[in-house]
């Protein structure tokens, strides 16, 4: 099966957070992608709400729940008290655990899952116990991947940024790649599935898919958006689910 299609919020509630208005309508938006054939919705809300809300998040539960009941809200975050209290409270499908300082702007890293095995795995303990699948966010790093097995996760979502970043490269973009497939190799031979996130768009999404075939999800957000201003949502996340495959 191909991969499935997570669309990330955050770039649109961006722009509305520009102003002190309804639009555009994060909500709106998302049930656009749901009904063009989006298998999910994906949102980061930060502490300082600079993109997602809080208040956006019970209203994306609510859309999934009463319209789309077979898509899956992934929610994104550090896992602060706050952030772990919030995903509780609205029982996202998914929760992704990046390893993000407040004021960085935008995720740029994996967690080092061996120095950091202490912090995540009672906090991954913590959120299976509450019927969550976790993910997490993870460098292009083989070696890595059965210490994170070890925190108990079900899932590592590979950083793609670096291969984003070479988009006019492709000699280096197809290294990249491949250093993508060999971690996303050694993560299914420990057992954990593989997402992937980060300056994915349709003309790199193929490479991608075709190297890692079991990829479960992509998240992606930045690109998308992007795409939507030209495309419109239901014709961008069409495109995107021709890329990977569908």
């Amino acid at each position: 099966m191909p991969a499935k299609l997570s669309v990330n919020l955050n770039a649109i509630a961006m722009l509305r957070n520009r102003r002190d208005l309804p639009w555009p309508s994060v909500i709106g938006l998302g049930r656009l992608a749901l009904a063009a054939g989006a298998h999910g919705l994906t949102v980061h809300p930060r502490p300082d709400e600079r993109h997602t809300r809080h208040s956006d998040v019970p209203e994306i539960r609510a859309l999934i729940d009463d319209e789309f009941p077979k898509a899956e809200f992934n929610i994104e975050g550090y896992p602060s008290e706050d952030f772990l209290a919030l995903v509780e409270k609205h029982q996202p499908e998914q929760v992704t655990l990046v390893p993000d300082d407040p004021a960085q702007a935008t995720s740029d890293h994996g967690w080092n899952f061996v120095e950091e095995a202490g912090f995540l795995t009672p906090i991954v303990k913590r959120l299976k116990k509450g019927g969550l699948r976790v993910s997490l966010f993870s460098d292009a790093d083989p070696d890595g991947m059965r210490a994170a097995r070890d925190t108990g996760a079900d899932r590592i979502e590979l950083y793609t940024g670096p291969y984003g970043s070479y988009h006019s490269d492709s000699a280096k973009a197809a290294k990249e790649v491949e250093r993508l497939g060999k971690t996303a190799d050694a993560a299914l031979a420990a057992g954990l599935q593989v997402n992937a996130g980060h300056d994915l768009v349709v003309a790199n999404l193929p490479a991608l898919v075709k190297r890692i075939p079991a990829l479960a999800e992509v998240s992606i957000g930045h690109g998308l958006t992007a795409d939507a201003l030209e495309y419109g949502m239901a014709g961008t996340v069409g495109r995107f689910l021709k890329a990977c495959g569908w």
